[in-house]
């Protein structure tokens, strides 16, 4: 959650410096593409503003009506944000770029353009990059891509797809409006904030697909899962896991384990009394696991030798069928 906060910060910083530059950049200039990024800019300063709501709304304690707490309102708040960046940004770029194509106007002092979208690549490049220090303990090893698309943090990881998006933006505008001075050609601008809006709305709904798997529920990773097992095995070896269900809560984990024990407590209270110790361990460990469902239960194979046994007994005790005096 920290992390998740000052990559957050890193970018609302860079995004409102950006949007100011830019807005008076697209006035001197009468730019399309510095006009889309300048919407674009400010839109991003908009959806953090909405993830940091998201992360305090996340935090809050359960309740009799969410019993399992509010951690998916982050999923919800960075599903808007996608959202918003495909309208605001990218629909808005494409609709601005298809009325400059129409009606083209030529740029006006276009190395102000140039020079604000210089600094706005430092700026957002500044900001992607702080992102991704903040995600360097739980990427690893991963590569950026692999970890964008196993990591449960909706926020950071929404951050780094709206630098992501927002640092080639500024380089396809910077080109096109380049090309313009170059060409004296005003329709180049404007097929620039088009190319600007595309790339918006690709990423916006790459980011939805990514949420929605995340609102309609993720287990946690499989590294956790081996990582929980091991540390179960090594402290509890007389606990055998017969099934793990793990499901993502916004920044809390929710464990529903079944497990048999070798050797059984000698009484009910004994095995509750040990159940609960085992709880409170695992939530030392692990102080992202927020909920623990323990259900002691025993093996399928002896299961089918309790319902053959059954059976078994089933037919010894059974009693044959009473005659009557006209079968004697």
């Amino acid at each position: 959650m920290a992390a998740g906060k000052k990559a957050i910060y890193y970018a609302l910083l860079a995004n409102f410096g950006i949007a100011i530059t830019k807005t008076v950049a697209s006035i001197i200039t009468g730019s399309t593409s510095m006009r889309a990024e300048a919407v674009h800019s400010f839109a991003d300063c908009g959806n953090q503003l909405l993830l940091l709501l998201g992360m305090k709304r996340a935090a809050l304690p359960a309740s009799e009506l969410h019993p399992m707490g509010y951690g998916r309102v982050s999923y919800f708040w960075s599903f808007i944000v996608a959202l918003m960046l495909f309208s605001m940004g990218g629909v808005f770029s494409l609709y601005e770029g298809f009325h400059k194509l129409t009606e083209p106007e030529p740029l006006k002092f276009a190395w102000v353009a140039v020079g604000v979208l210089t600094i706005g690549i430092l700026l957002e490049s500044f900001s992607l990059y702080g992102a991704l220090h903040e995600t360097r303990t739980e990427r690893g090893s991963r590569s950026v891509f692999r970890w964008v698309r196993e990591t449960r943090q909706t926020e950071t990881m929404v951050i780094i797809g709206e630098d992501v998006a927002a640092l080639l933006g500024l380089v396809i505008a910077l080109f096109f409006v380049v090309l313009t001075m170059v060409t004296g050609n005003p329709v180049f601008d404007a097929l620039g904030s088009m190319a600007i809006g595309t790339l918006l709305i690709v990423i916006a709904v790459w980011m939805a697909i990514e949420i929605k798997s995340l609102i309609i529920g993720e287990s946690a990773s499989d590294e956790f899962k081996q990582e929980f097992k091991k540390f179960l095995a090594n402290h509890y070896p007389h606990v055998e896991v017969l099934h793990l269900i793990t499901q993502h809560h916004g920044p809390d984990i929710m464990l529903a384990i079944k497990a048999k024990f070798m050797k059984w407590p000698a009484s009910a209270r004994q095995l509750i009394l040990e159940i609960n110790t085992i709880e409170k361990a695992l939530r030392k460990e692990y102080p992202v696991v927020r909920f623990v469902f323990f259900e002691p239960d025993i093996s399928p194979q002896e299961k089918q030798l309790d319902r053959e046994r059954a059976a078994k007994k089933s037919k010894k005790t059974k009693k044959p069928p009473a005659r009557t005096k006209a079968g004697r």
